[in-house]
């Protein structure tokens, strides 16, 4: 099965690329791998400390999975799966891509401020040519409709 991987983080375009990859998956009978990613900066703290931060920032991810895998279970009836890692999040994205075959697209927010589409897409479109599969960018404040009509 193609699974349309998409990336959760805090960013507020990472729900349009929610919603797009569902969309994509519920209409050609494909899956949604959610990433997300635990920079390593976040735990340069004492070993104890650093390991009750870990598991805090595993908790809020797996709480912020279940809003959206909820969404996507009642409304697309596709049934995502959660992948966590922990490194630099570009370096973890292109490892993900080639550890499993399944992944046919890359699904990335595009933020919407004047400062650019945001770090994620600045970075992963410079490697887009070496990336095994095609990267698509939605923009952070399309529409619901208008993601409906192009899904």
């Amino acid at each position: 099965m193609r699974k349309f991987m998409v990336v959760l983080d805090d960013s507020r375009e990472c729900l349009n690329a929610m919603r797009f990859a569902a969309m994509r998956a519920a209409h050609t009978g494909g899956g949604v791998s959610i990433l997300s990613v635990i920079p390593p900066d976040e735990f340069n703290h004492w070993i104890g400390v650093g390991e009750v931060m870990r598991e805090e920032a595993r908790e809020r991810i797996h709480a912020h999975f279940e809003v959206f895998a909820k969404w996507m279970r009642d409304k697309q009836h596709v049934d995502p799966e959660l992948v966590i890692r922990e490194g630099q999040p570009v370096d973890q994205i292109i490892a993900q891509v080639n550890e499993d075959p399944e992944i046919g697209v890359l699904v990335l927010g595009a933020g919407t401020d004047k400062k650019g589409p945001g770090p994620l897409v600045t970075q992963l479109s410079r490697s887009a040519g070496s990336l095994p599969i095609p990267i698509t960018i939605v923009p952070g404040d399309l529409s619901k409709e208008k993601l409906e009509a192009i899904t």
